[in-house]
């Protein structure tokens, strides 16, 4: 068996990997026309970071996995077709800010029909709307030209969590695969399942028929994105009361009906899925009418949105009311700890709001590069998800400066905004960094991972989300 997969970023990458560690004897081949990109999974330093994601590539790459730009020889030797391409946010005409944009899908798909001379099973990876399954269908079918190749489209979202992918993909919670109701679409079904049976307990391998399929994953992401905007919206009740969003969050999670997980206040989630997500599920939402169930899910965005300016507020309210002219260091840019990936985080909205009102943000992460957090602080919404943004935007920012060094970033600055959770700095040395710093010196933890109370014994004014504010902050300044 021969496994292409069209699309060589967060998805496509990682999971290929693990089928090509598991499956010693399947041939998988990862494709994209980025040539770049592809170099670099063929390099000592990946594309992306993703702890245990090298170990992973360096075992089974030039054994039974490749990585290759000649997406016409792979795709037409494949058996299964992985389609693992950017679905991004329309960011004009009908449905502008909501609908996903199919422009890359449909082209894969294009490609797909045009060199095939056999039959293939066509995977469905990226996230996609409910029905484009019937839509690819007919692009395959009306753009082959050999009338007995057959095409099995299945969908199998991937519910990967950056930082802990590979661990996901080694013990998934489920693996699901929706497929056709018919003889050969089950037939499909039964082919991808036993790939995954090399290491995955039948069990948590589910089916589905497509629709169901397709749609899970939307739900799924919004139904995780819907509990961090509920404690969100509850850290900011807290603040308002002098509760803990901690002690709350505790005291709901031992609740077995709900559990602990995604309970943490923050200054917002990121990453690649869940706005866009949402925004999608509400645009299907509203095409068959039911405003009412679209308005439900995009409070989920909106929270999100309004939390984010909730802290900017804050430590502008904070210092005086102006941080016109002054120094911020920005802890983290990457939207989570372990991934270098910098999409749709919060990092950016933030920074966006302290430059507006003057401020000097100088960010250090220990893993995005300068170049990515100028072209994240330059680029027009919802433009990150396409290949070209930064190609026309990536121009330098005055108030913006990037250092590889977390102590000169704090030196001579005001205040420092925690906005990654990276476990690295729990443990900085606050003391000394405290005597570098322009008096009075502010900490808006937007994580919540720092030792507030040594903090203040230091001599810092801290802010964090949900937490009975510092008398200085209650006086409202």
């Amino acid at each position: 068996m021969k496994i292409a997969c069209i699309g060589a970023g967060y998805v496509g990458g990682p999971t290929m990997a693990m089928v090509a560690l598991k499956c010693p004897e399947i041939e998988v081949v990862v494709v994209d026309i980025n040539e770049e990109r592809i170099k670099a999974w063929n390099s000592e330093k990946l594309p992306i970071y993703e702890p245990g994601l090298f170990e992973v590539v360096k075992e089974c790459r030039g054994r039974n996995l490749f990585f290759s730009t000649d997406t016409k020889k792979h795709v037409g030797e494949a058996d299964i077709v992985f389609v693992s391409v950017n679905t991004p946010t329309k960011t004009h005409g009908i449905g502008a800010g909501r609908a996903a944009d199919l422009t890359y899908w449909e082209g894969a798909a294009r490609l797909i029909a045009s060199v095939s001379t056999s039959s293939k099973i066509v995977v469905e990876k990226s996230t996609v709307p409910v029905k484009t399954a019937e839509a690819i269908g007919k692009v395959l079918k009306r753009n082959c030209q050999d009338p007995n190749v057959n095409f099995e489209i299945l969908s199998n979202p991937e519910f990967l969590a950056e930082g802990t992918a590979m661990e996901d993909l080694k013990h998934p919670d489920r693996v699901l695969i929706g497929g056709a109701d018919t003889e050969s679409g089950q037939k499909a079904i039964r082919t991808l399942a036993e790939v995954y049976a090399h290491w995955i307990p039948r069990e948590r391998i589910l089916t589905a028929n497509l629709w169901s399929a397709e749609l899970a994953k939307l739900t799924a992401n919004a139904f995780l994105a819907q509990r961090i905007s509920s404690v969100n919206a509850i850290s900011a009740l807290c603040e308002a009361t002098g509760a803990d969003v901690s002690q709350v969050a505790h005291a709901i999670g031992t609740d077995s009906r709900i559990g602990p997980k995604f309970l943490n206040a923050s200054v917002g989630f990121g990453g690649s899925c869940f706005q866009k997500d949402i925004l999608n599920l509400c645009y299907v939402c509203e095409s068959v009418g039911l405003k009412e169930v679209a308005d439900y899910w995009l409070q989920v965005v909106s929270m999100n949105d309004y939390q984010k300016q909730r802290f900017v507020e804050r430590v502008i309210g904070a210092m005086f009311n102006t941080v016109s002219g002054k120094k911020i260091a920005v802890y983290g840019f990457a939207f989570k700890k372990d991934t270098g990936d910098t999409r749709e985080t919060p990092a950016i909205d933030v920074c966006k709001g302290l430059i507006r009102d003057g401020a000097k943000c100088c960010i250090f992460d220990p893993e995005v590069k300068a170049e990515q957090i100028f072209r994240d602080l330059s680029a027009p919404k919802f433009e990150w998800d396409r290949p070209n943004y930064s190609r026309s935007q990536s121009h330098m920012l005055e108030n913006v400066q990037v250092q590889s060094d977390p102590i000169a970033a704090a030196d001579g600055a005001h205040a420092i905004c925690v906005l990654t959770e990276w476990d690295e700095f729990k443990h900085y040395d606050y003391a000394a960094l405290y005597e570098k710093m322009v008096k009075p010196a502010f900490i808006f933890d937007g994580r919540n991972i720092l030792d507030h109370a040594k903090l203040r014994e230091i001599g810092f004014i801290v802010y964090a989300l949900g937490k009975p504010l510092d008398p200085f902050l209650v006086k409202g300044y």
